[in-house]
């Protein structure tokens, strides 16, 4: 019985059209690489994508569940297939935007290999690497992110005690990146609902069949912030 029930999965998620490049009916292409033969379709309703179907190589992947930004083709879904843990194969890395605004950007990311189909990787939550591994103080004085020995200090006192947090807030921008064939996020942290301090950038690596933080970084200086330079895929 458990047999049956897992074929009848993989035949929902796994689809293998009798035309692997044409269009699939009642779907929008929003990207596409052609040269790898890599589509991601989906539906649109209102100001949302919904409904995905991934096309990959000849494949139908189903990913009903997804959801992302339709109103701007600066935060459209994002592919990528590079070799991001460097073992000479390349992997698939899907990027969705779940909402932006101003003082908000809401990525999520999805990582594939491909063995016998393409298979999810678990991608650690930036999140939980921030909280396992940032420390922060925020006073009307100064406010400080600690990482490891490392410890940056940024001046607050040019603004209203009133409209400071509690403490350095993380999480109203999640931003993935692939740069220079790394899995990047940065992760903005700020001290009032319009007040930015500067950036939390993580890379990943692969590691114990997931990818978790190689390397964090808090970064001030835009200019020395590999999200606001040149981009090298």
């Amino acid at each position: 019985m458990k047999r049956y029930i897992a074929f009848i999965m993989t035949f929902l998620l796994v689809i293998v059209p009798d035309n692997p490049k044409a269009e699939i009916e009642g779907y929008d292409i929003i990207a596409k690489l052609s040269k790898e033969n890599i589509t991601l379709y989906a539906k649109k309703m209102n100001d949302l994508y919904y409904d995905f179907k991934l096309g990959f190589k000849g494949e139908i992947y189903s990913r009903p569940f997804w959801i992302s930004a339709a109103n701007n083709n600066t935060y459209a879904p994002q592919i990528y297939y590079e070799d991001i843990n460097q073992d000479k194969k390349k992997e698939l890395i899907i990027i969705l935007n779940q909402g932006y605004g101003t003082g908000v950007l809401q990525e999520e990311v999805h990582v594939y290999r491909y063995t016998n189909g393409l298979i999810d990787v678990l991608v650690d939550n930036p999140m939980a690497i921030i909280n396992k591994n940032v420390k922060t103080k925020l006073t009307t004085e100064k406010d400080e992110i600690i990482l490891g020995d490392k410890v940056s200090v940024v001046d607050p006192k040019s603004i209203e005690p009133s409209h400071l947090f509690e403490d350095i807030g993380f999480g109203s921008i999640i931003d993935y990146e692939v740069i220079n064939k790394n899995l990047m996020v940065r992760v903005s942290g700020q001290i009032t609902p319009a007040t930015f301090v500067g950036d939390i950038i993580i890379t990943y690596e692969y590691r114990d069949k997931m990818y978790q933080a190689k390397a964090i970084e808090f970064i001030t200086d835009i200019n020395k912030n590999p999200f606001y330079g040149p981009v090298k895929h």
